[in-house]
């Protein structure tokens, strides 16, 4: 079965959907949509329909899916068109700007019978499904903390992502991912929420946050995002992950990951009483271990890519499984983000589920 694609919005992601869906046999792009014509001159595929209009684009027959990759305010707009012209819709993160608005358009879908799903492409990136294997597998015995982190050095974004009123800020825009994928790997109620969200150089979007959660199983989660994290390294950001449990840690550094899980051969069950002089000064407790006590090994290889994502909606409009992204788990990301809000403005712990 060939599903055949109309892309509104043929910018950045735009032109990324359209490379991905030329490399499946099983999808073809017939037309794309955007307000300005001359985004559309690069476009590839051969004998596609251009157009600055979404309703044109709406009218063409043989269009199964639209991916609707237009700036964030719009969304709702694009996405309840698309349902009532009979079109399954793919749309980008954030599915909206609020749980609201994202209520009124999954009303729309629902009535009209159309297939949805969320473009969360991040639960396919490698350094997620390696600390993803490392927890499901349960490697570190009983979780108690995990620690994602994202650092650039650029600190001003692009385009409209500057913008309050077109859905602007990091939290809209890397914030999905990450708290997508938090939320994706540990499977329990959330119960507390705390947050810290700042525009450090940005005059109306935030550029920083760090997010707390207090999960129901005990698992404590931090998740923290900084534009403006200057250093003198040869890479432009950082990625970095850490997960500690009762039997063990896991720490790795960069998208394609590098690091280790490491673990002890015996637990001390009494802190020894001579003394270690480090360079901090005397200590007992955070010396060097001795020799042969701290083990390590290698971080899972996991085979993901991105295109695994159009993978699983090609398979999903075929019967053959379900959307990997759901629409609970969209409408819940969306939950956190306005708690995460609300926390920071107010200062206060949020409770949540």
């Amino acid at each position: 079965m060939e599903v055949k694609f109309g892309i509104i919005g043929f910018g950045f992601m735009g032109h990324i959907h359209e490379k991905t869906l030329n490399s499946l046999k099983e999808a073809k792009v017939i037309a794309i949509c955007d307000i300005e014509k001359e985004k559309m001159d690069d476009a590839t595929t051969e004998g596609i329909v251009k157009t600055t209009e979404v309703d044109e684009l709406l009218k063409i027959e043989e269009i199964n899916t639209v991916i609707i990759s237009v700036s964030n305010h719009v969304h709702k707009e694009v996405v309840i068109k698309s349902a009532k012209a009979g079109k399954n819709i793919i749309c980008e993160k954030p599915a909206a700007m609020s749980v609201k608005e994202f209520d009124e358009m999954i009303a729309v879908v629902k009535d009209t019978g159309v297939l949805f799903t969320v473009h969360q492409q991040r639960r396919f990136d490698e350094d997620f499904r390696t600390a993803k294997e490392v927890y499901d597998k349960k490697s570190l015995g009983n979780v108690y903390t995990i620690q994602s982190m994202l650092y650039g050095i650029n600190g001003n974004m692009h385009d409209w992502h500057i913008y309050k009123k077109y859905g602007g800020g990091m939290l809209y825009d890397w914030g999905v991912h990450l708290i997508d994928q938090i939320l994706y790997m540990v499977d329990s109620k959330i119960t507390t929420i705390f947050a810290d969200l700042r525009n450090v150089i940005n005059e109306e979007v935030d550029d920083y946050f760090k997010i707390w959660f207090r999960f129901e199983n005990g698992i404590a989660a931090e998740v923290e995002l900084g534009t403006y994290f200057l250093a003198d390294k040869h890479k432009w950001f950082e990625r970095h992950w850490f997960i500690g449990g009762d039997k063990g840690s896991m720490y790795s550094d960069g998208f394609e990951p590098e690091g280790k899980i490491a673990s002890t051969t015996r637990l001390l069950q009494n802190i020894p009483g001579k003394t270690t002089m480090t360079a901090s000064g005397p200590t007992r407790s955070f010396g060097p271990p001795a020799e042969g006590i701290l083990i390590t090994e290698e971080l899972p290889k996991v085979n993901v890519d991105h295109v695994m994502f159009f993978e699983n909606y090609l398979s999903a409009v075929a019967g053959k499984e379900e959307f990997v992204v759901k629409i609970p788990e969209v409408r819940r990301v969306l939950a956190v983000m306005e708690a995460v809000r609300e926390s920071a403005e107010t200062g206060r712990t949020i409770d949540f589920e």
